[in-house]
């Protein structure tokens, strides 16, 4: 082997283990925002906690939106870019939401369905071919979401019903976002934060609690680790492919069953815990067979 030859395999290497390294990372940013939320929304609302979360995050893109402001004079079919921020605010204030009355593992089990339902809706909405071995990981993953939700008349609840339905609302966000990879990341990103800004205006008035200086340290220190963390995501991509990478997203129900024991006193069920391993095993084999047959765009980024 080449000196030349050496050295590109270190780089490509150091690249990939960079990206891994970036991807754990946001993933415990992500997770630890999501502990911060629901901290945050047992004392305020959920509007209060969008809206000045978004006003974090929105302060720290400025100054880059201000640099590719040109970017938001010609989006791609506008009315679809619309929806996927609507779809972006739903999902996002159905996750805290569910976060006030359901445990952290619990919320985050629902959401790791995500991929699944992304698939199911590829061949169901947009006409994909999906083979049998696809279709029953999508049918064995829904098995882990009933495990998980318990359904009976005795356990189910409008919070998990949010959970699921906020999921659902991720997948179909996950389908928009894959067609319109024309539009530039920053546009994807300060749009949605503008989205939960707007909503969090709305709302915040309705059980208005006037936060204290530490409670604004809180907020802001949210909205800036949601902005870290889809940089780190969006850099990990980058450096390394999405086959390598994605698999390690699944580490955020790890996070969230340490912080909501460590944090909030949360034991999860052994039914969320075999549901959700369920649903990790169906996801992690749904994404290594659409790598085989070239969909190399069946990654996920974790809720903002």
């Amino acid at each position: 082997m080449s000196l030349f030859a050496k050295l590109s395999s270190y780089d490509d290497r150091s690249a990939r283990l960079a990206g891994i390294a970036l991807m754990l990372l946001s993933i415990f940013m992500f997770s630890f925002g999501d502990a911060m939320g629901k901290f945050i929304v047992a004392t305020y609302s959920v509007g209060q906690l969008l809206w000045l979360r978004a006003c974090a995050a929105l302060l720290v893109l400025l100054p880059i939106v201000w640099k590719r402001r040109a970017d938001f004079l010609h989006l791609e079919r506008p009315w679809l870019q619309l929806l996927r921020v609507t779809l972006s605010t739903l999902e996002v204030a159905a996750f805290f939401l569910a976060t006030v009355y359901l445990p952290l593992a619990d919320v985050i089990t629902y959401y790791l369905a995500g991929p699944i339902f992304v698939t199911a809706m590829s061949g169901l909405v947009l006409g994909e071919h999906i083979g049998w071995r696809r279709w029953t990981a999508i049918l064995v993953g829904f098995c882990g979401v009933l495990i998980a939700l318990r359904p009976s008349a005795q356990t189910i609840s409008w919070p998990a019903m949010i959970a699921l339905g906020g999921s659902l609302s991720f997948a179909v966000l996950m389908l928009i976002t894959r067609s319109l990879r024309a539009t530039p990341d920053i546009v994807l990103a300060s749009s949605q934060f503008g989205g939960t800004f707007i909503l969090g205006l709305v709302l915040s008035p309705f059980g208005w609690v006037t936060p204290s200086a530490g409670s604004l340290v809180l907020f802001f220190t949210a909205g800036i680790i949601s902005v870290a963390a889809l940089l780190c995501v969006n850099r990990s991509l980058k450096l390394a492919p999405a086959s390598v990478v994605v698999p390690y997203q699944y580490s955020m129900i790890v996070w969230a069953v340490i912080f909501g024991f460590v944090v909030f006193g949360d034991v999860p069920s052994w039914a969320t815990i075999v549901g959700a391993a369920i649903i990790i095993a169906a996801g992690l084999y749904i994404f290594v067979r659409e790598q085989q047959l070239g969909r190399g765009d069946s990654s996920v980024n974790p809720p903002a």
